[in-house]
């Protein structure tokens, strides 16, 4: 059974449940980057602005009008936890966002559940993509996911990377079952991110396959139990990974204004911790566990090309590794929702069955250890 965190008086508790934050070196990060002057688009089940550790980081006006549509009434809990991730302040016993300094801007989609005007007042993901690329905004975290390809949804991803977007989105929590592909983590442009533990080991419910591309903290992380923000619940799922993600690439920008959305991932990807070669991405951590705080000790590191898409390689390919991908049904094409569009969080998987993918430290060690303050280096078995 999940713990219980409640906030307010449990403030220590529930941010010491936050064990990534001393493991990625949050402290020595945040010396250098909070993410100010970044804001990041979280489309999801809306974003609560009013919880402790929201407030003032969420920039509810400036979602477009066409999408706004209770932006800021989350239906679950689950958009609100995903915000707190990415930009929480702690405040009252709320959770550290790993990118304090960044905002947030909602969007609530439409998602299982929902009916009447609820349902078609709520924009689906290409409307809430497309929207997002046309604003300030550099990143969009969707922690999210269908087993459908729907063609206006792909189109709206590659417009918002031509519009200079960084995307990341949740690869999905079936892995130990079918493993079904989950969209829009698998579409080309979006950045799929899978779920590690404290060790570094990747949980068996994280989804794998090629469009899988980095991995991040996924397991025993808080976050709100439900709708009525009244308690954390520690949980699990690659919703968190994505999330955490999307506020490593806000530390890296804020420090690094000038870069595109290609050399922040570049630099991402470059410094992500592995032991396999760099182009023999894993099936199941991609290129490799984020360490933002190799980006962030470089002030002279090379982001390399400005325009030079660092995924070209899978983006070009298409997704292998997995089962084939389905095509969303005429009739659900503009409704994502009628196809199974959830959030990516929640698995119920007990991480101890988990694939054997350790992390190292030093050339030498081949045991379980996280040390240095950040993921290290990860080995991988390939193969699906």
């Amino acid at each position: 059974m999940s713990s219980v965190l409640a906030p307010g008086a449990a403030a220590a508790d529930v941010q010491s449940q936050q064990w990534y934050l001393d493991v990625m070196d949050a402290t020595g990060m945040w010396k250098v980057s909070t993410g100010t002057g970044v804001k990041v688009a979280v489309i999801d089940s809306g974003v609560n602005p009013g919880t402790s550790s929201l407030k003032g980081q969420v920039l509810s006006d400036e979602v477009p009008k066409a999408v706004a549509y209770h932006a800021t009434q989350d239906v679950s809990g689950h958009g609100t936890s995903m915000a707190e991730l990415i930009a929480g302040t702690g405040a009252g016993g709320g959770l550290k966002g790993l990118a304090p300094g960044a905002k947030i801007v909602p969007y609530r989609i439409q998602t299982d559940g929902m009916k009447g005007d609820e349902l078609l007042k709520s924009p689906d993901v290409a409307k809430a993509v497309r929207a997002a690329a046309d604003t300030d905004v550099k990143i969009i975290n969707m922690s999210i996911g269908s087993p459908y390809i729907y063609p206006d949804e792909e189109a709206a991803i590659k417009y918002a990377y031509s519009k200079g977007k960084l995307l990341f989105a949740a690869v999905g929590n079936d892995g130990n079952k079918k493993n079904a592909i989950d969209y829009p983590a698998a579409y080309p442009f979006v950045v799929g991110v899978s779920a590690a533990d404290r060790s570094g080991k990747v949980g068996n419910f994280s989804e794998y396959g090629n469009y899988v591309d980095l991995a991040a903290p996924g397991l025993d992380v808080p976050t709100w139990c439900d709708a009525k923000f009244r308690s954390y619940c520690d949980g699990q799922g690659t919703s968190m990974a994505s999330a955490i993600t999307s506020a490593s690439a806000a530390l890296i920008w804020s420090a690094h204004p000038d870069w595109t959305a290609d050399q922040v991932l570049r630099t991402l990807t470059d410094t992500a911790g592995r032991d396999w070669p760099k182009n023999k991405p894993s099936n199941y951590l991609g290129y490799g566990l984020i360490r933002p705080r190799k980006v962030l000790e470089q002030s002279g590191i090379n982001p390399g090309a400005a325009h030079s898409d660092p995924l070209s390689v899978e983006n070009g390919t298409g997704v292998t590794g997995a089962p084939s991908p389905s095509v969303a049904p005429s009739s659900q094409a503009s409704n994502p929702t009628s196809g199974g569009q959830t959030s990516a969080a929640g698995a119920s998987s007990d991480s101890s069955g988990d694939t054997t993918l350790w992390v190292a430290i030093g050339a030498a060690v081949a045991v379980v250890v996280v040390a240095g303050g950040a993921f290290a280096v990860a080995r991988s078995r390939r193969g699906v």
